[in-house]
C-alpha cells in the first residue's frame, strides 16, 4: 500500500496509544443537573466522534436509557457520580450492542452495586475495568498492525490499477471479522446469562430468537 495509507494509520493508532479513558479523578464529587452532565459528557468524550456535529449525549438519551432501565433514576433531578460512571459505560457499548443487551448486562450491576452501602460500589467496578482497558490499548494497536502488514500482501495477482483499493478493502475485512466474531462472544455470553440475572425486577426485555 501507499506510504500516504502508512502514514494515516500511523497517525490513528498513535492517537489511539494517546487515549486516556475518563479518569475517576476527572468526574466530580458533586451532583450534577442533566445539563451539566451532558456537558461533561462532550468535554471528555468529545475527541471519539467521527463528525463534529454528533452529539455524545442529549436530554432525550438520558430519559431514555432511564426508561429502560439502563440507569438509575436521578436524585431530584441531580446526578451523582455513580450516575456519570453508568453513563460512560453505556456510551461505549451503544457502539456495537442493542439497548436490551446493554440492559440486560448492566441494570443487575446497578440492582447490586449502585448506590451500595457496602464497601465495595460502582466507582470499585469503574477502576478495575479503567485499569483493564489501559493495557488492551497497547494489544490492540499490535494486532491492528498485523492485519494491516497481512491486508498489504494480499491481492498480488490483482491488475496493479486495482490492487491499492483491494489491499485496503482487505484490511477493512480482516478488522470487520475481528468485531464480527468478537460481537458474536459477546452475544452468547449475554444470552448465556442466569435468566433472573437479568429478568429481576426488570422484565426480559431480549427480542425473541426466531428461526
Amino acid at each position: 500500500m501507499q506510504q500516504e495509507y502508512t502514514n494515516l494509520l500511523s497517525g490513528i493508532l498513535s492517537k489511539m496509544g494517546n487515549t486516556d479513558h475518563i479518569r475517576l479523578a476527572d468526574i466530580p464529587d458533586i451532583d450534577l443537573y442533566m445539563d451539566q452532565v451532558t456537558h461533561f459528557m462532550e468535554e471528555h468524550l468529545k475527541s471519539s466522534k467521527r463528525y463534529e456535529t454528533d452529539k455524545i449525549l442529549t436530554k432525550t438519551m438520558i430519559n431514555n436509557y432511564t426508561k429502560n432501565k439502563l440507569l438509575p433514576p436521578s436524585e431530584k433531578k441531580r446526578y451523582t457520580k455513580e450516575h456519570l460512571l453508568v453513563l460512560i459505560f453505556i456510551y461505549y457499548f451503544k457502539s456495537f450492542l442493542p439497548l436490551s443487551d446493554i440492559q440486560a448486562i448492566l441494570h443487575p450491576l446497578t440492582e447490586r452495586f449502585f448506590n451500595s452501602d457496602e464497601e465495595f460500589g460502582i466507582e470499585d467496578v469503574y477502576s478495575e475495568i479503567y485499569s483493564l482497558g489501559k493495557t488492551q490499548i497497547s494489544e490492540t494497536i499490535h494486532d491492528i498492525m498485523d492485519n494491516f502488514h497481512s491486508a498489504g500482501n494480499s491481492f498480488r495477482d490483482c491488475p496493479e490499477e486495482d490492487r491499492e483499493f483491494m489491499q485496503i478493502f482487505s484490511f477493512i475485512c480482516l478488522l470487520s471479522f475481528d468485531i464480527y466474531l468478537k460481537k458474536e462472544v459477546i452475544e452468547k455470553m449475554l444470552d448465556s446469562l442466569p435468566r433472573h440475572v437479568t429478568d429481576k425486577n426488570s422484565g426480559d426485555h431480549r427480542p425473541k430468537k426466531t428461526s
